[in-house]
């Protein structure tokens, strides 16, 4: 479980295809205090890091979440978000985050607001959805959601978050990660099956 607050960001070092499955290298500075069997967000995505050498460590991704997520588009050189998960005796300071996306969402624009940002997304419709006001993980940032439509929403980014997150990196038409809010989904499934 995860609060969707980012830690650090890890950059692609190699990438591996193994049957459908593919293991990623990365390198970050949170590398020297990961432990094998260790439960880290990439992108939003729970992964099990299984070796960790240095400022190296790997993962692997199973074909379930490189179809649902944009980790099976990372080239090397690319940077992802990273969260270690949460302790319970900490304060949670985002939202309840799974780790497990939905789906992925496209950026429709990005506009500097004189120093923070404004960026649309647009995402399949589906029975996920956002609310006014409700929270959202893009690429396993906790966000708050403005403009929330069937199909698309805004969401506005501070500095410090623009400045220590991949957002920064992001451009129109780029694929982000989404995972809607639990709470949302518990209500949507218990009225569906109440219809």
């Amino acid at each position: 479980m995860f609060t969707g607050i980012v830690e650090n960001t890890a950059t692609v070092i190699n990438i591996l295809k193994k049957g459908s499955n593919v293991e990623f290298l990365f390198e970050s500075k949170l590398a020297t205090e990961f432990k094998i069997d260790q439960s880290v967000s990439h992108n939003g995505v729970c992964l099990t890091v299984v070796d960790v050498s240095g400022n190296t460590y790997k993962v692997i991704a199973v074909e379930e979440t490189l179809v649902k997520s944009n980790l099976g588009s990372l080239s090397i050189g690319e940077q992802v978000n990273l969260e270690r998960s949460m302790l319970m005796n900490s304060r949670l300071d985002g939202h309840i985050v799974q780790g497990h996306v939905d789906q992925i969402g496209v950026c429709q624009s990005i506009s500097n607001k004189d120093g923070s940002f404004i960026l649309k997304f647009s995402y399949e419709p589906s029975q996920n959805m956002t609310v006014e006001k409700g929270s959202i993980c893009i690429n396993g940032i906790s966000l708050t959601v403005f403009d929330s439509k069937d199909s698309s929403f805004s969401v506005a980014i501070i500095p410090y978050t623009w400045e220590h997150t991949n957002l920064k990196l992001l451009k129109v038409g780029g694929v982000i990660n989404l995972e809607f809010d639990i709470l949302g989904k518990y209500i949507a499934k218990m009225f569906n099956k109440s219809h």
